[in-house]
């Protein structure tokens, strides 16, 4: 469970959100213009950024938790891999999720790296297990994320902007992964993406002008869609089936 109690975010004196209020029960996406403030929600939620107001996680304030214990709560897969040590490879990357999991000054046990080679598998990268990460394709890289988080066995995977520079086939490959893990984690997605929205089918959080319009459902429809994006939108379809 994740609640927000006023929260407000601000850059430079100027405020992106503001007092928004929200429990969320299950899972979420987040969806609005640019700027509106979507990337700077899921920050605030990982405790990356200085916010106003309160973020609750299962009832406990979001700054008194440990570094370790909110690594066990929460996941947070960025757009991109920007910052990272060029000689890693996959399988080491994907091994740090654990580190929430394993004794300070200890190595990563045998446990460890099963559950890490698992998720490697899973995502179907076990062939480039021992390639460095500067020779991945954006595709892969945005699979590695994924293994990562998996492995680091949270209860919150928060998404941000996951098909982002990604080509058709590897978006439609990472929007069933993130379908399938609705049935094991809670999830936010941060997209721009409305056909991968509309195939995620979560509870939509509309952020526009520093308010946000909080959506059960029917969400997806031309009226409401062209309302929102002051733009006419017709016949969204599906494209992940």
């Amino acid at each position: 469970m994740i609640e927000l109690q006023n929260l407000s975010c601000s850059y430079d004196a100027k405020t992106v959100l503001k007092n928004i209020s929200l429990k969320i029960a299950t899972h979420l996406t987040v969806l609005g213009p640019n700027g509106a403030g979507k990337s700077t929600l899921a920050k605030a939620l990982c405790n990356l950024i200085n916010y106003n107001g309160t973020i609750l996680i299962d009832n406990k304030n979001l700054q008194v938790y440990a570094a370790k214990e909110l690594a066990k709560k929460i996941a947070y897969i960025p757009t991109k891999l920007e910052f990272y040590d060029e000689f890693l490879t996959l399988e080491e990357f994907v091994l740090l999720g654990r580190f929430a999991h394993k004794e300070s000054f200890l190595d990563y046990s045998n446990a460890d790296k099963s559950i890490a080679a698992a998720n490697i598998s899973l995502l179907g990268l076990k062939a480039l297990s021992s390639h460095l990460l500067s020779e991945l394709s954006s595709g892969e890289t945005a699979l590695a994320l994924i293994a990562q988080a998996l492995t680091q066995e949270s209860e919150i995977i928060i998404f941000d902007e996951p098909t982002a520079n990604l080509d058709p086939k590897n978006s439609k490959i990472i929007a069933r992964h993130i379908k399938n893990l609705k049935q094991t984690h809670q999830t936010v997605l941060i997209t721009h993406n409305l056909h991968l929205a509309n195939f995620i089918a979560s509870p939509v959080l509309f952020l526009k002008e520093q308010q946000a319009h909080y959506f059960e459902d029917d969400f997806f429809n031309d009226a409401n869609l062209s309302k929102l994006y002051d733009v006419k939108i017709q016949s969204l379809a599906v494209q992940y089936a």
